[in-house]
């Protein structure tokens, strides 16, 4: 007797709770990450699915996997930051407690993860599809970290498109600002306060931090609006009052939009600042799927709506087309009892296979 989906796919909304759960209980701050991989290799193992694992990373192919296919990608992170101080629960205490699962990573993005390992696992066995599907449970997204998702693309061949899982009210984060942090370093020369020696290095830092919150980019992008700077660091080494500052450090945080590059950016700070300036990574660059592309296409016909995420996510290491989409609501991120509601979790993994069958009809016409 075949089981009807219906009451499948509630069981898989069950189990993918109740894996949520486990993953809350058990800490994975960014780089310490190897209790939640290993609790993810186990549902995976136990439903005799075959896992690879570099380091915290873990992925897994569809049964019928067949490398002469195309390759879409579902993937999320299992990593979390720090409990905020004002949490008033337990942070690894999974409470259910009025249609809310509250705990660390609840929301961001425990949530997103294990509707994507249900999505997975719905279509583990079907071998009539026009796409192989990977899904990869990763580390490191919350710090950027070099071994995270980026150190495991190499070894998971060729994938087409991705989507990737973030709380987005299950709506399409098509774009995404790219993040570049710049260190920036005003010289001038050491005298004493009183005799009004020196050159003083705040004065000159002062200078290109008032060009900095006056200065406009033209290019504007529709899905991201305008690239936006803002100092959020400045300090001197100074610890004596009465000495001219002959260093002032200052950081610059930069929301870049699709229409620039980094080194376009830099090259115009460079041509209006006296501060010398050094980029820490040019790693976290801004992204762009199509609307054009089958799978944003699939999610209007679902009636998603689309627009620019303002933060950035694993996506921006992707060297392929990925939309970012999942359940939950990012303005609950990293806030003091982060928590995600049980239906959101039910409604996205039906709308996760729903959006991936409406991708396969896509791609087949």
């Amino acid at each position: 007797m075949q089981v009807p989906a219906s009451l499948t796919d509630k069981n898989n909304a069950a189990q993918a709770i109740q894996l949520l759960q486990k993953l809350i209980s058990i800490p994975s701050f960014s780089k310490q990450e190897q209790g939640t991989a290993d609790c993810i290799v186990q549902h995976f193992t136990s439903r005799g699915i075959k896992v690879q694992r570099h380091k915290n990373n873990i992925w897994a192919y569809n049964k019928a996997y067949d490398s002469s296919k195309p390759t879409l990608l579902l993937n999320s992170h299992h990593d979390t930051v720090k409990p905020a101080k004002a949490y008033t629960k337990d942070p690894f205490f999974p409470l259910i407690e009025d249609g809310k699962l509250y705990g660390l990573g609840s929301n961001d993005a425990g949530g997103c993860l294990v509707s994507l390992i249900a999505c997975f696992l719905h279509f583990y066995e079907r071998t009539d599809l026009p796409y192989n599907i990977l899904i990869a449970a990763t580390a490191e997204e919350e710090i950027s970290g070099r071994d995270g998702v980026e150190s495991v693309l190499p070894h998971m061949g060729k994938i087409d498109c991705a989507i990737v899982g973030e709380p987005t009210k299950m709506q399409m984060a098509i774009a995404e600002r790219g993040l570049m942090v710049i260190d920036c370093v005003a010289k001038g020369v050491a005298g004493h306060a009183a005799r009004e020696e020196g050159e003083n290095a705040i004065y000159k830092a002062l200078k290109d931090i008032t060009w900095i919150s006056s200065y406009k980019f033209d290019k504007v992008s529709d899905v991201l609006g305008a690239v936006k700077m803002n100092v959020t660091v400045i300090n001197t080494e100074n610890t004596a009052h009465n000495v001219v500052p002959a260093v002032c450090n200052f950081v610059i945080d930069v929301r870049v939009n699709e229409l620039y590059t980094f080194e376009e950016v830099l090259e115009i700070l460079s041509a209006n600042l006296q501060s010398e300036l050094k980029p820490r990574s040019t790693r976290m660059r801004s992204s762009i799927i199509e609307l054009a592309h089958p799978l944003v296409k699939a999610g209007l016909s679902l009636g998603r709506t689309y627009y620019g995420s303002p933060t950035t996510s694993d996506k921006a290491l992707m060297p392929f087309p990925a939309l970012k989409m999942g359940p939950g609501d990012s303005a609950r991120s990293h806030t003091a009892d982060e928590y995600i509601y049980l239906q959101e979790i039910e409604e996205g993994i039906a709308l996760y296979i729903e959006l991936v069958e409406k991708f396969f009809s896509e791609v087949k016409h």
